[in-house]
């Protein structure tokens, strides 16, 4: 994969650059008259094969980062930074006139270039992964509800590289399956035959999650140890469902400690202002379809239009939640008849074939055409375009520790539950996924979210 990023970084910054030089100047050739002298022959050239040894020296195609988290985007902006403020200082100091216009077109393209090109290989990386291709081999050393922990979030994250192929921990019996998620891994020791065991099973690295007895000079050693066989140590952090964004290291006598920022859960004037402006435009522009799915919905039972419902918004404070009717009329009387059938986890009730839907409802829920009129509440306030999902008064009388940290932002017509599956998702999941982003709120993660939430829709997955 190193090769292909070599490859691809050095044509899109060569695209980039003659892209450049015909917005430039579309009246000339992009290739140098015969009378040109050296400078006109070498300015682009050079500055691509610096670009190019800038990517490669800020270490962006690095295995351990190309493909997941944010940290090789971070490294291609900051080799990118470095060659324009290095062209500019060497144009400067040597007398070299560069066109602004040139310099102005080349860099923002380059980068452009170059981030798609990126994002175009983490697919291929993410898709192979997901079929098992690729993934390197760890084993996960540790407590047991730790080793659970973390294994789970390796199993459930292929996109990242491993492959979970056994545990060691002082808690279980060796031979021991222990389900993470989709998939069993067996406990294949303790903790004191790691070293044995990540040698005969030859796997890429030893993932040391949590605490382990002997403390921090055992992990010390036991990064020597691997160090000589060539097998990488990796340490879980103890925090968990915090972004790196809210974490700042500072270094006390080569102890490393972590500062962990508070959530902002203040009102953001930046939010509600988007809220306000896509909730207008998205109704606006969406009006005739608003009337042809209130016409399918007459024209199907007679019935009316929107259902209303209560549901608990920021800060307990009740609302009333609309949307497109989907089911019959007398859905809430015929619900005790069918509890008995519930598919849904936790406080929630969901029917994978529930027979109070109508014909129009299940087209409507299939294509979250139903969820439009919440657009309303985002114009009035009790909801956002992105948030947690609205509970039901039924579920926050259920929320047991923390759960009701939910409820410190508006919800959401869309957040990382719908993106993540929606009613597929366990009660759990749901719970903790809408607590991530409580705690980790960003306007590009919103963005982000937003983005995800068209193909989410497209694949009908979880809506029923």
């Amino acid at each position: 994969m190193r090769g292909t990023l070599v490859v691809l970084d050095l044509l899109f910054l060569a695209v980039a650059f003659l892209v450049a030089h015909v917005t430039r100047f579309p009246w000339e050739s992009p290739l140098p008259r015969p009378d040109a002298g050296l400078l006109e022959f070498t300015v682009a050239p050079v500055v691509v094969v610096l670009w190019h040894a800038m990517l490669g020296a800020a270490r962006s195609r690095d295995p351990r980062v190309v493909g997941f988290g944010n940290e090789e985007y971070r490294r291609v902006l900051t080799a990118s930074l470095v060659t324009g403020a290095t062209v500019a200082v060497v144009a400067y100091a040597v007398g070299i006139d560069l066109a602004r216009g040139y310099v102005a077109v080349a860099f923002p393209v380059g980068l452009g270039l170059v981030a798609a090109g990126r994002k175009a290989v983490r697919t291929v990386l993410a898709r192979r992964r997901s079929r098992g291709v690729g993934l390197v081999d760890v084993l996960v050393v540790g407590d047991a509800d730790d080793v659970r922990y973390v294994g789970r979030r390796l199993v459930a994250t292929p996109a990242a590289g491993y492959r979970v192929v056994g545990l060691l921990t002082d808690c279980l019996p060796a031979g021991r399956a222990i389900g993470l998620g989709d998939t069993t891994v067996p406990v294949i020791g303790g903790i004191d035959d790691v070293l044995d065991v990540a040698r005969r099973r030859r796997v890429a690295a030893v993932l040391v999650a949590g605490a382990v007895p002997g403390g921090r000079e055992r992990i010390r050693r036991l990064g020597w140890q691997l160090e000589a066989d060539g097998i990488e140590l990796v340490v879980s952090s103890p925090l968990a469902d915090v972004t790196s964004a809210r974490v700042h290291e500072r270094p006390v006598d080569g102890l490393p400690l972590m500062h962990v920022e508070m959530p902002d859960y203040s009102r953001r004037a930046g939010k509600r202002a988007f809220d306000l402006a896509g909730a207008a435009l998205g109704i606006v522009l969406l009006a005739p379809v608003f009337g042809l799915v209130a016409l399918a919905i007459r024209v199907d039972d007679g019935g009316p239009v929107l259902f209303r419902q209560t549901r608990v918004g920021r800060g307990g404070a009740p609302f009333s939640i609309c949307k497109f009717r989907t089911m019959c009329v007398d859905a809430e009387q015929r619900l005790a008849d069918l509890r008995t059938r519930n598919d849904g986890a936790g406080p929630l009730f969901k029917l994978h074939d529930d027979p109070r839907v109508t014909r129009v409802g299940r087209f409507l829920r299939r294509t979250s055409l139903d969820e439009l009129p919440q657009l309303w509440n985002v114009l009035v306030g009790t909801m956002s375009l992105v948030g947690p999902r609205p509970a039901l008064p039924s579920e926050v009388e259920r929320y047991r520790d923390f759960d009701d940290r939910r409820l410190l932002v508006t919800p959401g017509i869309t957040g990382l539950w719908q993106v993540s599956g929606r009613s597929d998702l366990d009660w759990a999941e749901g719970v903790r996924l809408d607590q991530y982003y409580v705690e980790n709120w960003s306007f590009l993660h919103d963005v982000v979210i937003l983005a995800r939430t068209i193909p989410s829709v497209l694949r009908s997955r979880g809506a029923y």
